[in-house]
């Protein structure tokens, strides 16, 4: 008996492991480094593409499944397989999805959109978008749609952030005129005067289309169709914010000190609350410049300043990044981001927007960032990586 159930234990566990064994072989699919090489050319970073793609193979056929926003990614899948004789069949959804009609682009009608990871509230927040911020949209899952920024982040957005619509009527938003809201945080009003019912609040970097400019109010139009007044203290016309708008040291740094105290929020990226990245990015917007939303991206834009901690050759607006050095068997890991203000200090979200210093005999000395620091890189009048100056660039107009 103790041998049979010896016998039938060690066959049990054969099976079991052959069965495992067969369950991971068929998880890994097939063309999988043809596919990860076209991934690796054209969308390295999942964070704002998306090739999502997969193979499987029926009778020497290989069926290419899965999702994608870059045909020219998946036209080159295509023709690499081509080349090595394999049958293909294109069953991969290409974005934005036909369900969509023309409506495949949108504007941000509330002052501040929660953007998640994944289609559910419970989800990651992973960045925001200000009200009147264009986007694309690539597909809707129930009452969410996968969306764009112009920083080209892929995130998702619930039906009350947004408004869809067709480019007609997106460029003629574009060829509109519009305001921009400068304070960091305000009301919107259903009469010209402070005392009216509030419309909605209003965060700085928030636009909208105006109807009418007389009195001590601007009239406006919200995506949605809603009408309310700004006071014009608050707010000037866009046109007029873009010709003006110059992100130097002295401005850059009076932003950031402008949202002093402002609470830690992980993906926040508005005067509501920000992480690290988020801050640098608010700052630079507010000075007309688009920049990538995460340390890690923000990292590969602008001229190396400094990597040595030789301060000296910092200016301030330059951006410092910190995190674990790369060694020989692991890379670097970029974590944290500040910007430098001068005077040995610099600005971050860290708990909250506060002042630290590299100084070792400063009030602030912040030797945890201190020790972790990596690089400094300058933003400013650099054209490497993912940068838009928005005076160069029609984002929010025509």
């Amino acid at each position: 008996m103790f041998k049979k159930s010896v016998y039938l234990f060690f066959s049990l566990t054969v099976l079991l492991i052959s069965f495992s064994c067969s369950k991971i072989e068929k998880k890994e699919g097939h063309l999988v480094d043809e596919i990860n090489e076209v991934k690796n050319i054209f969308a390295p970073d999942k964070r704002v593409a998306l090739f999502s793609v997969t193979a499987e193979k029926e009778n020497g056929t290989y069926t290419l499944k899965g999702e994608s926003n870059l045909p020219d990614a998946v036209q080159a899948l295509k023709d690499k397989l081509n080349a090595e004789n394999k049958t293909v069949i294109d069953s991969i959804t290409m974005l934005p999805t036909a369900t969509l009609n023309d409506s495949t682009v949108g504007l941000v009608s509330i002052s501040v959109a929660n953007l998640r990871s994944n289609p559910k509230h419970s989800a990651e927040l992973a960045t925001q978008a200000l009200l009147g911020t264009p986007v694309k949209i690539y597909k809707k899952e129930g009452s969410w749609a996968l969306i764009q920024t112009p920083d080209m982040y892929l995130s998702w957005v619930d039906d009350g952030g947004i408004v869809p619509m067709p480019m007609s009527t997106m460029n003629r938003w574009k060829a509109a005129t519009k305001i921009i809201y400068t304070q960091i945080t305000g009301n919107t009003y259903s009469e010209p005067n402070i005392s009216a019912q509030v419309v909605s609040d209003i965060v700085a970097g928030g636009i909208l289309e105006m109807i009418d400019d007389s009195g001590d109010f601007y009239n406006v139009k919200y995506p949605d169709g809603r009408v309310a007044f700004v006071n014009k203290q608050e707010a000037v016309l866009y046109s007029d914010w873009l010709a003006h708008t110059n992100p130097t040291e002295e401005a850059l740094v009076a932003t950031s000190k402008k949202l002093m105290g402002l609470p830690y929020l992980w993906g926040g990226t508005s005067p509501k609350g920000v992480d690290c990245s988020g801050f640098t990015k608010t700052i630079y917007f507010l000075n007309g410049m688009i920049i990538p939303r995460d340390a890690s991206q923000q990292v590969h834009t602008g001229e190396e300043m400094d990597a040595v901690k030789n301060f000296d050759q910092l200016a301030p607006g330059d951006l410092l990044f910190f995190g674990r050095k790369a060694t020989d068997s692991i890379g670097e890991k970029v974590v944290h981001v500040g910007m430098w203000i001068g005077n040995n200090e610099f600005i971050h979200s860290s708990g909250q927007v506060k002042i630290s210093s590299v100084a070792k005999d400063a009030y602030n000395f912040d030797a945890y960032n201190l020790g972790r620091y990596l690089r400094s890189k300058r933003l400013v009048n650099s054209k490497k990586g993912a940068l838009i100056n928005l005076t160069k660039t029609p984002i929010f107009n025509d």
